[in-house]
C-alpha cells in the first residue's frame, strides 16, 4: 500500500514541479457513504442548536458556548481525530476535516471553542503525551467531561512564540515545577479543565510543554473576559500563574521541545482553520442569493443586475476553489498517514510526520481561505446593503467574525513567508528538486518560443498548459530572488510576500481545475458548466494576481538585460492564446446559483 501512496501522491511542495493527474487527488465528489453521513449529522447539530441561537452568542453568552460544546462531546463530535483506545472515533484525516468543516459555520464563537478544545487543546496530548497521559486525559477531553485550552501567547511573545518568559522551576524535591508568568488571547480559557502550557526552563534555548489542571488553590488567576471585534461568545482571557505547581510526570515529550510541539500543532491548526472558513463561505453565499432575489429595486430583483450578479459569481469561484484545494492536501496528509503507519510508526509518529509533510500547503489553505472568507463576508454586507449593516441580519456578524482569521494560527504574513521559506529548504535538503526545473526556465528564457498552434480541444488543455507556465514564472521569480540574496533571502521580506502570493494562487487554481476535470470524466462536461466555469475564472483571477506580483518582484531585485529578459518571460509565462469571457464565465455561475437559491456546488 505503501508503494502504491508513493507513486500516486506528491510529497509536500512538489506540486510545483511534478505533473499531478486528476486522478490522483481527492475531492468533495469523492465522500464516502459515512463521510456524507457524518456530514448530515453535524449540519443537523448546527442548524438546530448553533445557528437558530446566533443571539446569544452575539451577546456573549460564554455559558451557552460551554453547554453547546457539551452537547458536541455528547454526539461524539469533540472526538473525531481522538484514537478510540482513548475515547474517540479515530476518525481519518479527511474525516476530520469534514467535522471541522461543517461545525464551524454558524459562529465563529463556536467554531473557535471548537478548533481551539478537539486541536491545541486536545491534540498535543494524543501526539506527544506517554501513554499514562493520554490514558488520563485524552478520554475526558474527547467526552466533553472536560475542555482544554493553550497557553502559549505572551504580552511579549507573540509570533515569536519561542520568546515567551514564562518560567517553570523544577522544585527542591524534584517532584513538580513551579511555573510563573502571563499568557494571554487563551481561548476557552473561562471554561477549561486542562490547560497546555509553555514555559522556560532555566536558560533553555527553547521552551517546555506542560499538561497542567486547572485546580483551585494552585496560583492561578485569570483577567476579566476580553472584548473583542468578533467571536464574542469564545471566552478568551489572560491566565496568570504563580508559583503553580505541575508534577514532573506532567511534562509534555522532552525538556525543551515546546517550540516543536506548539509549531507541529499550528501546522495541523492551519489547514483546520482553512476548513474551518469553508462552511461560513457557503452560508453567507446562500443568504446573499436568497436576499438578492428576494429584494425588488427598479422592479426588478436585484439577482438580476450585473453588479450583483459578478459580486455571487466571484463569491462561490472563491468558496469551490477553497472546498478543492482544502481537501486535495487533506487526503496527501491522510495517504501519507497511512503510508508510513504501514511502513511500521506509531499513530503518533505517522499523523506527525504526515501533516508536517504539507505543512507549505497548511500554510498557503491558511491563508488563502482566511482571507476569501473575509472578502466573501465583506461582499455580503455589500450586497444586503443598509441592512448587512444591521445586526439584524447575519452579515456583520459573519465579517466581524471572519477577521480573526487572518491572525490566529500565524498570522497570513507569517505565514506567507513561511510557505516560501519552507519550501526553499525542501529544495535545500534534497526534498523537492527546485534547481533543475529552474535550470530548464532559465534555458527556455535564452531559447527562442514555439509558435506553433497547440491543440486546446480537449477540456482544460489551455488552462493546464497555462498552469505550467504559471509554475515557471514562479521558478524564474524566486530562483533569480534565491541568486541574488541567497541565505539573506529571509530579510526582503516583500520578495517573499510576493513570490508566496504567485505559490499560494497556483496551487489554489490547480487545484480547482483538477477537481473540476475530475469531475466532467465522470459526470460530462454538459451537466457541469458551472464548475467549468469556476475553474476558468478562478485562473483568470489567479494570472492577474502571479502578474502584478512577479512583476513587483522583478523590478525590484533585478536591474538591466536581467530585469528585461526576466519581465520579458513573465510575459510569456501569463499569456493566454485565447482569452476567456470573463463577464460569460460570471453570468453561468450566477444563473445557477439564481435558480438554486442557495449555494449548489
Amino acid at each position: 500500500m505503501a508503494d502504491t501512496i508513493e507513486k500516486n501522491v506528491t510529497r509536500g511542495g512538489q506540486f510545483l514541479v511534478k505533473e499531478t493527474k486528476c486522478e490522483d487527488i481527492f475531492t468533495p465528489e469523492d465522500f464516502s457513504e459515512e463521510q456524507l453521513m457524518m456530514r448530515d449529522s453535524v449540519k443537523e447539530f448546527v442548524d438546530k442548536e448553533i445557528w437558530p441561537n446566533k443571539n446569544r452568542f452575539e451577546s456573549k453568552d460564554y455559558a451557552f458556548t460551554e453547554e453547546s460544546m457539551r452537547k458536541a462531546g455528547e454526539l461524539g463530535l469533540l472526538g473525531v481525530a481522538v484514537p478510540e483506545a482513548y475515547g474517540g472515533l479515530g476518525m481519518g484525516f479527511v474525516s476530520t476535516m469534514l467535522v471541522c468543516d461543517y461545525i464551524s459555520g454558524a459562529t465563529g464563537s463556536f467554531s473557535t471553542a471548537f478548533g481551539a478544545h478537539t486541536g491545541i487543546g486536545t491534540m498535543p496530548i494524543t501526539l506527544y503525551g506517554t501513554e499514562e497521559q493520554k490514558q488520563k486525559y485524552v478520554p475526558k477531553l474527547a467526552s466533553g467531561e472536560w475542555f482544554g485550552a493553550y497557553c502559549l501567547t505572551e504580552p511579549g511573545a507573540g509570533s515569536d512564540a519561542n520568546s515567551g518568559k514564562t518560567k517553570a522551576v523544577l522544585s527542591e524535591d524534584g517532584t513538580h515545577y513551579k511555573i510563573t508568568g502571563q499568557k494571554m488571547w487563551i481561548s476557552n480559557a473561562g471554561f477549561c479543565s486542562v490547560f497546555i502550557v509553555f514555559a522556560r526552563i532555566g536558560d533553555d534555548k527553547n521552551i517546555t510543554g506542560f499538561i497542567l489542571e486547572n485546580t483551585a488553590d494552585n496560583g492561578i488567576s485569570m483577567g476579566e473576559e476580553e472584548h473583542k471585534l468578533g467571536i464574542r461568545a469564545s471566552s478568551t482571557r489572560q491566565v496568570f500563574f504563580s508559583e503553580t505547581k505541575v508534577p514532573v510526570e506532567n511534562m509534555l515529550s522532552e525538556r525543551g521541545n515546546g517550540f516543536k510541539i506548539a509549531m507541529n500543532a499550528l501546522n495541523v491548526g492551519r489547514i483546520k482553520l482553512a476548513a474551518a472558513c469553508l462552511d461560513a463561505q457557503r452560508r453567507v453565499i446562500s443568504g446573499s442569493v436568497q436576499y438578492a432575489n428576494e429584494r425588488i429595486q427598479f422592479n426588478t430583483a436585484i439577482s438580476q443586475f450585473g453588479a450583483i450578479r459578478a459580486k455571487l459569481a466571484e463569491m462561490a469561484t472563491s468558496c469551490y476553489a477553497g472546498e478543492s484545494a482544502s481537501y486535495r492536501a487533506a487526503k496527501d496528509i491522510e495517504d501519507r498517514i497511512i503510508a508510513r503507519e504501514a511502513e511500521g510508526s506509531s499513530h503518533q509518529e505517522a499523523e506527525l510526520k504526515g501533516v508536517e509533510e504539507y505543512a507549505i500547503e497548511c500554510s498557503i489553505l491558511k491563508v488563502a481561505v482566511s482571507e476569501d472568507v473575509q472578502n466573501c463576508a465583506d461582499e455580503g454586507i455589500q450586497i444586503f446593503g443598509g441592512m448587512g449593516f444591521s445586526e439584524d441580519t447575519p452579515m456583520e456578524s459573519a465579517w466581524r467574525d471572519a477577521r480573526i482569521a487572518r491572525i490566529y494560527e500565524g498570522t497570513n504574513e507569517i505565514n506567507r513567508m513561511l510557505s516560501v521559506g519552507m519550501l526553499i529548504k525542501k529544495a535545500m535538503k534534497g526534498h523537492v528538486d527546485l534547481l533543475g526545473p529552474a535550470s530548464k526556465v532559465q534555458e527556455e528564457l535564452m531559447g527562442i518560443p514555439s509558435f506553433d498552434t497547440p491543440d486546446y480541444s480537449e477540456l482544460f488543455a489551455e488552462e493546464k498548459e497555462m498552469v505550467g507556465k504559471l509554475k515557471k514564472a514562479f521558478l524564474m521569480v524566486a530562483g533569480g530572488a534565491v541568486q541574488k540574496y541567497g541565505p539573506d533571502l529571509d530579510a526582503h521580506q516583500q520578495l517573499l510576500m510576493a513570490a508566496s502570493d504567485i505559490l499560494i494562487e497556483i496551487y489554489m487554481a490547480e487545484s480547482t481545475i483538477l477537481r473540476t476535470e475530475k469531475l466532467a470524466k465522470k459526470e460530462g462536461e454538459a451537466k457541469i458548466q458551472e464548475q467549468i466555469a469556476m475553474a476558468k475564472l478562478y485562473l483568470y483571477q489567479a494570472v492577474d494576481i502571479v502578474t502584478q506580483k512577479g512583476k513587483e518582484s522583478i523590478i525590484s531585485f533585478a536591474e538591466g538585460d536581467e530585469q528585461r529578459m526576466m519581465l520579458m518571460g513573465l510575459r510569456r509565462f501569463t499569456k493566454y492564446t485565447n482569452m476567456p469571457n470573463i463577464v460569460g464565465l460570471r453570468e453561468i455561475i450566477t444563473s445557477k446559483l439564481v435558480a438554486e437559491n442557495q449555494y449548489c456546488f
